[in-house]
């Protein structure tokens, strides 16, 4: 089977790497399917590979007694369980699962640590995206204590249309409240708010993005720094998000 080529790759890290780490990397990746719900790292388990997304989206969740709260989202910016690995660990106390399907490239835990090891700007570049998905889990810490439940959910939904193509986001309201750590009641008033104001349109198992601008402003500084610190420390731009 021919080589997969980094002109053909979707995931914006592996597209990142110098030619010369990418094909130092590419007879190792292998294309697989993230299906929904599909537990991709399970808390306080011997992580063996690396995940780069190219379609869909994986969200990092705190497990505890009283439920499950997102803590991270990551899609085809990024790598699942890089962190561990580069950092001299095994596990993660956090779960990583699927919450919207498609494809991802997977590599094996042990030649992804000896070629960080080999090569430097691979190291480089995958310490500054650690980095970079530490200031995601502050955001989303800052987002938790000083937003409410219509600010929190454009930002979850900013988000989300970051990592999808077109405007279309396929989730429930029992989803909605799961993932945010709000009940039901007070996720459907928040997306009544935001489709009241022309921001959204909510169907059945979707939401629709009408007018991003307008759900930026609703975020506020609860969105754009992670974002911000993803394109300088990852692509060397600093220009406004829009």
């Amino acid at each position: 089977m021919a080589l997969l080529q980094q002109s053909d790759v979707r995931n914006r890290l592996l597209g990142a790497l110098e030619p010369e780490d990418f094909a130092h990397l590419q007879s190792a990746l292998e294309l697989q399917t993230m299906r929904l719900r599909q537990v991709v790292i399970a808390s306080h388990t011997a992580i063996t590979a690396a995940y780069f997304p190219e379609e869909g989206f994986i969200s990092i969740t705190a497990d505890g007694t009283s439920g499950r709260v997102e803590i991270g989202l990551i899609g085809r910016e990024g790598v699942i369980g890089a962190g561990p690995i580069l950092l001299g660990d095994d596990r993660s106390p956090h779960t990583h699962f699927v919450q919207m399907d498609g494809h991802m490239l997977i590599i094996d835990a042990d030649v992804l640590r000896a070629a960080v090891e080999r090569l430097p700007a691979l190291r480089r570049l995958l310490h500054r995206y650690i980095q970079a998905q530490h200031t995601q889990t502050a955001q989303t810490a800052f987002a938790n204590a000083r937003g409410n439940t219509v600010t929190r959910l454009a930002r979850w939904l900013l988000m989300c249309h970051d990592r999808v193509d077109g405007d279309q986001i396929i989730v429930t309201h029992d989803f909605l409240s799961y993932m945010l750590g709000v009940e039901r009641p007070g996720v459907t008033a928040a997306l009544r708010t935001l489709e009241k104001d022309g921001l959204v349109r909510k169907r059945r198992g979707n939401v629709e993005i009408l007018d991003r601008h307008g759900m930026l402003d609703c975020a506020g500084d609860s969105y754009g720094g992670a974002e911000a610190e993803y394109a300088r420390l990852i692509e060397g731009r600093s220009e406004p998000l829009e």
